[in-house]
């Protein structure tokens, strides 16, 4: 069974770097065909996609997170995580990892929320001094 398990601080301060960790077990994270993803939810907010890392270690990410985001991986540990510099009180949100069934684009579409297949249940980051 495929679970994924987000992990990292609750609290970052606002000009600092969010870090979350999405660990994967009961699949290889670098098995063929899928693709590794964050999302967030914003209080109030839709959920919005963050970007993918596929496991040739492709990157994609959403343009209007672009110049602030990194999405890497650790085969050895089946990991993939996210960083987000330059946080604002507006990062604040619930984020999420889920596993994407295809490896293909487009990316970031409208349809982009309906290619995941498995997600973990969420943590919550609040950006606050």
């Amino acid at each position: 069974q495929v679970q994924l398990q987000e992990s990292g601080p609750g609290l970052v301060r606002p000009s600092q770097t969010l870090s979350l960790t999405c660990t994967v077990s009961g699949y290889s994270i670098t098995a063929n065909f899928v693709a590794w993803g964050w999302f967030r939810q914003p209080p109030g907010k839709d959920l919005e996609w963050v970007g993918a890392i596929t496991t040739d270690g492709s990157t994609y990410y959403s343009p209007s997170l672009e110049s602030r985001t990194s999405i890497s991986e650790d085969t050895s540990k089946n990991v993939f995580s996210l960083q987000l510099s330059s946080v604002t009180p507006e990062d604040t949100a619930v984020y999420y990892c889920a596993r994407r069934g295809s490896d293909w684009g487009p990316w970031g579409s409208d349809r982009e929320i309906s290619q995941y297949d498995y997600w973990g249940q969420g943590t919550q980051v609040t950006v606050s001094s």
